[in-house]
């Protein structure tokens, strides 16, 4: 019985034709996978489920992750860091290609609607689905990312209802209406670069959409992994963020709109 699998075009290009549809018939995937984002468990069998190819500079780690969380990608990570996840989850150095994942970690984002100071504000929420390391470090040093984050010129945020300052130099990338990436300034005063990008162009409603061109600024709040996660609906969002803020784990700063 063929999988309820998604292989994207980056991944069908770097397994290749054969692999790609083996999987999609069910020949190399498992039917029940712990979920590379959420660490929850997930069916092929029953559920939409992506494809995640995880590649070094010579090893290639393929696992899976419900569609609702993360799309079909590939994510390029350092060949020492994918080496260290595959010894510890295999015991050797060898190509795994049984559906588990190294502890890489992946910027999720999610958009949502929040009242600040009696106006509806538009609002994205980041969240790495593990513990983000200082680059160049081994991670023994902990979960770096809010501390990364404050360096960076986010702010830290303990009272929900005030907007947060502005971060020079970032921006929020919206085309046609669809999220493309969140942008930062380039090194040596160059061209913005992306901080984080849509592996595909993300929907967003039409009220989000409306709230931004109003005024032409989002707020970007971010979070350590499993503090946010995903909420579906924006009442439930705003809990989890208050939350977070009365725990002092939320950081945050107002963008300007770049696009349309």
């Amino acid at each position: 019985m063929p999988r309820m699998l998604d292989v994207s075009q980056d991944v069908r290009a770097e397994i290749g034709d054969d692999e790609a549809d083996r999987l999609l018939v069910g020949d190399d995937t498992p039917g029940s996978y712990d979920c590379t984002s959420c660490r929850t468990p997930g069916d092929s069998d029953q559920e939409r489920t992506s494809t995640v190819l995880f590649i070094g500079d010579e090893t290639a780690v393929l696992a899976f992750a419900h569609a609702t969380c993360i799309p079909s990608q590939v994510v390029k990570v350092a060949e020492d860091q994918l080496q260290g996840a595959v010894r510890s989850i295999t015991g050797s150095e060898q190509k795994n290609t049984e559906g588990r994942m190294p502890e890489q970690a992946v910027l999720g984002i999610t958009s949502g609607l929040v009242l600040i100071e009696d106006d509806v504000r538009p609002a994205l929420v980041v969240e790495p689905t593990g513990p983000v390391a200082r680059p160049g470090t081994d991670g023994t040093g902990g979960d770096e990312f809010l501390q990364l984050l404050l360096e960076q010129g986010f702010h830290p945020t303990p009272d929900l209802n005030r907007l947060p300052a502005a971060l020079p130099g970032w921006s929020v990338l919206l085309a046609v209406g669809q999220l493309h990436a969140v942008l930062q300034p380039g090194s040596g005063g160059g061209n913005p670069v992306a901080w984080w990008q849509a592996h595909q162009p993300l929907q967003v409603t039409d009220g989000w959409r409306a709230a931004v061109n109003k005024s032409q600024t989002v707020l970007v709040f971010a979070a350590p992994a499993g503090t946010i996660g995903q909420q579906p609906r924006e009442d439930l969002l705003r809990d989890a963020l208050e939350k977070a803020a009365v725990n002092g784990v939320l950081v945050a700063a107002s963008m300007p709109l770049a696009g349309t």
